[in-house]
């Protein structure tokens, strides 16, 4: 399999819904007019509480400081695992990303963002060292609204993770829209073997009521459909149906979410709770890390049996 560093260097906020209307015009000029704007990765998650931006720096220079706005102090890369199939070359799903990616940077105490989407599945790692994020308790779950192109860690773990990852995948960082083969260093100085940390904490799950489509959409037709989404976005809050391509069998999801309480970023270990009790027993999943939460959509049919697996995870790390 190839993992591909890309270049994007970027930022995790928090915008308060009441603040939503100070920045309408650049989410409008980042969202519907990429042309206006040098921003190559953006992302927004809509939950009951906030709405997460994930922006590379040109984006975030169009996002102006206020009292509604919280950043996160790290900047995280963005990993694309890929693996060939034939000639071809294809996504990872979240199964092989879980064993091959996610455990052996939990256990090397790396912690990750990580962000499906409707073709392929990102990491994101902090520049200074990867990032795992909690997230808080929700009421009433609202509608999640995704645009999202990337998987992250952070910068300051970008070393850590070559070398843990090295043996497992064939390393390349884009450096002008170009892949570079990443020299395979074999020596392990300085690179100390997985030691056992702290227990991991034992994060409460929850799976509200909601029902999901996932959707996609072809960038041609984004004019045909933008006032429709700008009144999604900012006003009604209410997606129509059959707007938008799903997959073809039309399968319904539910989600699952880990955590009580603000969990932060310095957290190792998080994503690996629920990516990968669910790909060890073969459950497909979107995975989704958002400022304050993660989530992972699972089909409706099989809601109860992810249920069943992650609570005898949780109840395996609390004894």
């Amino acid at each position: 399999m190839e993992l591909h560093i890309l270049e994007h260097r970027v930022r995790v906020l928090s915008l308060a819904r009441p603040g939503l209307w100070l920045y309408t015009h650049p989410l409008i000029k980042l969202l519907f007019l990429p042309r206006r704007s040098r921003c190559k990765f953006f992302s927004l998650t809509e939950t009951p509480e906030d709405y997460t931006l994930m922006v590379d720096e040109e984006g975030f220079k169009e996002l102006p400081t206020s009292e509604f706005l919280q950043v996160a102090e790290a900047t995280w890369l963005v990993l694309n695992v890929s693996s060939h199939s034939g000639t071809a070359v294809q996504a990872a799903g979240v199964t092989k990303i879980a064993r091959s990616v996610i455990a052996p940077l939990a256990e090397h105490h790396v912690s990750v963002l990580m962000l499906s989407t409707y073709q392929t599945d990102f990491i994101l790692v902090s520049f200074l060292q990867v990032l795992g994020q909690g997230r808080v308790d929700t009421g009433a779950w609202g509608p999640v609204y995704c645009v999202i192109f990337v998987a992250q860690v952070r910068e300051q773990d970008l070393s850590v993770v070559i070398h843990t990852l090295a043996q497992e995948f064939d390393i390349y960082r884009e450096v002008g829209g170009e892949p570079v083969p990443v020299a395979r260093d074999d020596s392990s100085n300085g690179f100390p073997r997985a030691q056992h940390g702290p227990s991991p904490t034992v994060h409460p799950i929850q799976s509200p009521q909601n029902r999901f489509c996932v959707l996609t959409l072809d960038p041609e037709t984004l004019p045909a459909i933008a006032t429709t989404l700008i009144d999604v976005l900012f006003y009604s809050h209410r997606f129509p149906s059959d707007l938008l391509l799903t997959s073809s069998s039309g399968e319904l999801w539910r989600m699952v979410r880990i955590g009580g309480q603000p969990l932060g970023f310095d957290e190792c270990g998080i994503v690996a709770q629920i990516a990968g009790p669910l790909a060890a027993a073969d459950i497909s999943a979107y995975y989704i890390s958002t400022f304050n939460f993660d989530h992972a959509l699972v089909p409706e049919d099989g809601i109860s049996s992810a249920i069943e697996v992650l609570q005898r995870r949780q109840e395996g790390l609390g004894s």
